[in-house]
């Protein structure tokens, strides 16, 4: 089995479950924020929305700099409301599913940069960029989007077992 056809289920999985949790998101709740520190809640649904979307310069580039010197910045995508978010998160998934599908065993197995700047951040291979960068930082911020909603009395969806809101898968 090739690494492409081993990680498209937990991949299809994980935006399945991210797909859900976004569709809750309020469209009156995207100025909220539990904390000064804190980032607003439609920041943190739209860096969901385009995480994803990471994918392809993960598989078909050796490297991303999110602040190439002479070059605008990284910007990601903004949606305004919850559709405009889930429009964000369709495109790039499926964009991302493409690009996994495609990809070989040995461009997995590449080395791949994160740089800002001229600082690099780090390399890795591309299969751990996905994993890590990519599906588990996806998971990091679905959790903390949870709270969120746990603090502004929105139903957490059931994920990996039932919720206190959901019985049931």
């Amino acid at each position: 089995m090739s690494l492409s056809a081993s990680i498209l289920p937990e991949f299809d999985q994980e935006m399945s479950n991210l797909r859900k949790t976004l569709e809750r998101v309020p469209n009156d709740k995207f100025g909220w924020k539990p904390h000064a520190k804190s980032n607003t809640m439609g920041w943190l649904v739209n860096h969901l929305a385009n995480m994803p979307g990471w994918t392809v310069p993960t598989v078909t580039q050796d490297s991303l700099n999110l602040a190439p010197v002479g070059a605008a910045p990284y910007k990601q995508s903004q949606g305004e409301n919850t559709a405009a978010v889930l429009e964000i998160l369709d495109k790039n998934v499926a964009a991302a599913r493409g690009a996994i599908q495609a990809a070989t065993d040995d461009q997995w197995m590449k080395p791949w940069k994160l740089l800002v700047g001229e600082r690099q951040i780090f390399e890795l291979p591309r299969i751990a960029v996905l994993r890590g960068m990519i599906l588990n930082h996806v998971i990091h911020h679905r959790g903390q989007l949870t709270v969120y909603f746990r603090l502004n009395d929105v139903p957490v969806p059931a994920l990996y077992g039932p919720s206190a809101d959901e019985g049931a898968f």
